[in-house]
């Protein structure tokens, strides 16, 4: 069969795009972690697997990536690395604290249920 080589590239892109328009969403000065944004997406427990599709997007790319953190609010990039300082200035611009790498979940952490409606 023709098609059948092209299923899994198609189910990946699928996987992406449904990432890509979930994390759209996220609305400037709120913030989501990895595991959230992958249930969201309908993907379960792929926290890895949106960390690295967010690490391949495009340097000129309008998805809020920077909004995507680890675990407890805590900024995965590191300290002193282009993105990692790119992350936390836009961030910082959307009113969204910064403190010792750790951004409080509590208080900009999106629920979309909140949101919506």
């Amino acid at each position: 069969m023709t098609d059948t080589p092209a299923a899994p590239e198609n189910a990946a892109q699928i996987r992406r795009t449904t990432l890509y328009l979930t994390l759209a969403q996220v609305p400037s000065g709120k913030v989501v972690t990895y595991g959230q944004l992958a249930e969201m997406a309908g993907l379960g427990r792929a926290a890895r697997w949106v960390g690295r599709a967010l690490s391949q997007l495009p340097d000129d790319t309008k998805l809020p990536w920077h909004r995507v953190l680890g675990a407890g609010g805590r900024i995965s990039l590191p300290v002193g690395s282009p993105s990692g300082d790119e992350q936390r200035a836009r961030l910082r611009t959307e009113g969204i604290s910064v403190l010792n790498n750790r951004v409080d979940i509590q208080r900009h952490g999106w629920r979309p249920v909140e949101h919506s409606g």
